[in-house]
């Protein structure tokens, strides 16, 4: 059964303008010169120059009277045309689709490297061909991290070639003896036992760092588990060794590349240069703050897309060809007006929210002791220039700014807060500072838990509980206490 019914919606909807303009916001600087370069490639009615406050101080008489005749031209009366809008634009991408361009990079990967040392080997064409798939099978760190049986099976359903297990584990020897030293081992274990190996082998007998690399063997061999849990006691009563016997060979395997991989990656590895989006000075209570220079480009409307617009609005309705090439010119006209407003908008909002940011963090911009940093969110930064926190949240990603104390990152200014026993708030990078502090000073044969460290911090009028220790611990990329253990 059909039925008609009058229902009222309230949507909230971005245009294509808005999403561009979101985006704009977000890149950095690098970015934003490709993004200005791509747009004038694209539109010829955009190009470099003063902005149009600048431009208009300069027109003579005559000029501005083909201004105020190209205002009060009336393009749609002029057009006339029924083709409707939608056959004169294009729409296959969703509102909020974002742009992830992939960078590419030059040079090698590690496993071409592989295959080339493979073609200077005196093997039979059979092994190394299987050598090459083997090397086929390797992940980004160097590792084979299938099981020769599941390879075996791979090339018997697949390319028809029926391959003893035992062959395939000639062809990974034979890969394992290409540099870096380590490649295709099947667990960090065999990964640095096969170093080990490499480094005695390239070593004379009599050479004195022979004992320790045998030490080093013995202990990725026979005590592998101990070894990773740094149980150092059960190792010198195992093997008989002295403190100092024990310390050389640990220095032996810290020196060992655990992802030997990436050594050969360093060609492929793509580049990010930082650019600082602001430049802050301070002088003597002074902050000075600008927008870098590249960040403002002056970009204009073409004078000579302007004087087409004219000639078509001095003239009468003319033929179909004339209304199309009209319709381009104001097409890319509307265009280059937009993206020259969008690119000063982004730089009045940066201007805005570096400028809450500074005054903000007063002090530790003054100091640059981070022991000065205030708690700070984007919510607060949102409210102070009145905006939505999203905006913010754009201008803070991937933005710099370069300072007496080097060149940082906005989002390092925003923190959380923490309550010490007097009731202040504080910022808790002032916390993780105090608790690196402490990590660093600490008696490595006995580093402090997590436990330990919470009541330093309690004790220094810090309200924290041991498991907001182990969080900052973390994000500080310090191991537990177990795994802090050296000998010294």
């Amino acid at each position: 059964m059909l039925k008609q019914s009058l229902q009222q919606k309230l949507l909230q909807k971005l245009s294509p303008q808005q999403i561009q303009l979101m985006k704009l916001l977000q890149v950095p600087t690098l970015e934003l010169e490709a993004r200005i370069k791509q747009e004038m490639e694209a539109n010829p009615a955009l190009e470099e120059g003063v902005d149009r406050e600048e431009m208009q101080d300069d027109l003579d008489p005559q000029d501005e009277e083909t201004s105020e005749s190209l205002e009060d031209f009336d393009f749609d009366e002029y057009l006339d045309d029924e083709t409707p809008d939608y056959q004169l634009s294009i729409h296959n991408y969703g509102a909020d689709v974002e742009d992830k361009d992939i960078p590419l990079g030059s040079g090698a990967s590690f496993r071409e490297l592989l295959a080339d040392q493979l073609g200077l080997l005196d093997v039979s064409r059979e092994l190394r061909a299987l050598a090459e798939h083997v090397i086929g099978h390797l992940d980004d760190a160097g590792y084979l991290r299938r099981d020769l049986e599941s390879i075996v099976n791979d090339l018997a359903f697949t390319q028809g070639v029926d391959v003893p297990q035992s062959r395939l584990e000639e062809a990974l020897a034979v890969v394992q003896t290409l540099d870096p030293a380590g490649i295709g081992a099947r667990d960090l274990q065999e990964c640095l036992a096969l170093q080990i190996a490499r480094k005695r082998e390239e070593k004379p007998a009599d050479d004195p760092r022979q004992k320790p690399l045998q030490l080093a063997s013995a202990l990725l061999s026979e005590h592998y588990e101990a070894f990773t849990k740094k149980h150092y006691g059960k190792l010198q009563t195992a093997l008989n060794l002295s403190e100092e016997e024990l310390k050389t060979a640990l220095d032996e395997l810290t020196r060992l590349n655990p992802k030997p991989g990436n050594a050969g990656s360093e060609s492929t590895r793509v580049v990010h240069h930082v650019i600082p989006d602001f430049l802050l000075s301070v002088d003597g209570d002074d902050i000075v703050l600008q927008l870098n220079g590249r960040n403002a480009p002056e970009l204009r409307v073409s004078r000579t897309y302007r004087e087409m617009m004219d000639t078509y609005a001095q003239g009468g309705k003319q033929d179909k060809s004339t209304r199309e090439a009209l319709l381009f010119v104001k097409q890319k006209v509307d265009a280059a007006k937009w993206f020259v407003d969008a690119i000063a908008q982004r730089q009045k909002t940066l201007t805005q929210t570096m400028q809450a940011i500074v005054e903000h963090q007063r002090a530790y911009f003054l100091s640059g002791d981070e022991v000065d940093l205030k708690p700070m969110i984007l919510k607060d930064i949102a409210e102070r220039i009145d905006m939505d926190i999203s905006t913010v949240s754009r201008v803070a990603n991937s933005k710099y700014v370069q300072t007496p104390y080097g060149t940082l990152s906005l989002k390092s200014f925003f923190s959380e807060g923490i309550s010490t026993d007097s009731g202040e708030e504080v910022s808790s990078r002032e916390v993780k500072k105090i608790l690196k502090d402490a990590i660093d000073e600490e008696d490595k044969r006995k580093p402090l838990s997590d436990e330990k460290l919470g009541v330093l911090l309690n004790a220094k009028g810090y309200n924290i509980a041991r498991r907001t220790v182990a969080k900052y611990r973390e994000q500080l990329g310090l191991p537990v206490a177990r795994l802090r253990k050296e000998l010294q």
